[in-house]
């Protein structure tokens, strides 16, 4: 299930986890992202203009893996998908939300934290998820302990990461992804001025290419 999404996920390495309050943000941060080679994004459904950046993306930049974050509903998920997301990422595990994603055939990553999470999830045939908040519920060493009885699960952290221990989070092979917020913070960009974006993001790429080449 999703195995497509997941070779593509595996690919991107860092998923830029954006919160923005206005369209008119949506293609300047698509341009910054793209020029520096991050050719995705995470559009948190935080606030009310998420629907709309993420159709902006897509219509810009076709190519660009969009997804929606931060889905609690059903509803959302149609808002999302319906907008052009080509992925869902819950915080929490809702059977509900991703039964509805599978229904649909968009690729879901809900959040779990616990091996009974993990358990649920990979019962409904869910190999990867996200794990959040990751530095509060352990980081790395909570997903390995969880990874041991679990063999064949893999998790997208979330929370906490950044560019002094991506390093770490990548070199795991448990890891398929990063969703990180550090290249794409709001006081970077509230200018209007989106080069701190694009570095920041030229930076995060050049890890995941020592990384993983």
């Amino acid at each position: 299930m999703f195995e497509s999404f997941y070779k593509k996920l595996e690919g991107l390495g860092i998923v830029p986890v954006v919160v923005l309050d206005d369209v008119a943000q949506a293609v300047p941060m698509a341009d910054a992202l793209m020029a520096a080679g991050m050719c995705s994004a995470e559009v948190t459904f935080r606030t009310d203009a998420a629907a709309d950046c993420i159709r902006a993306m897509r219509e810009a930049y076709p190519e660009m893996a969009v997804g929606a974050g931060t889905v609690l509903t059903v509803e959302q998920v149609d808002q999302a998908v319906a907008a052009g997301a080509e992925f869902i990422v819950a915080p929490n595990f809702d059977p509900e939300v991703v039964q509805h994603c599978i229904d649909i055939d968009v690729p879901v990553l809900p959040g779990t934290v616990t091996p009974s999470e993990v358990g649920a999830a990979e019962k409904m045939g869910l190999m990867v998820t996200k794990f959040f908040p990751a530095a509060q519920y352990g980081g790395l060493n909570t997903i390995k302990a969880i990874c041991a009885p679990f063999t064949r699960h893999r998790f997208m952290p979330t929370g906490g990461v950044s560019l002094a221990n991506v390093e770490e989070y990548l070199s795991c092979d448990k890891i398929i992804a990063c969703g990180g917020t550090w290249m794409v913070k709001a006081s970077m960009f509230a200018d209007g001025d989106f080069s701190q974006v694009q570095q920041q993001a030229v930076e995060a790429i050049n890890m995941v290419k020592k990384i993983r080449g």
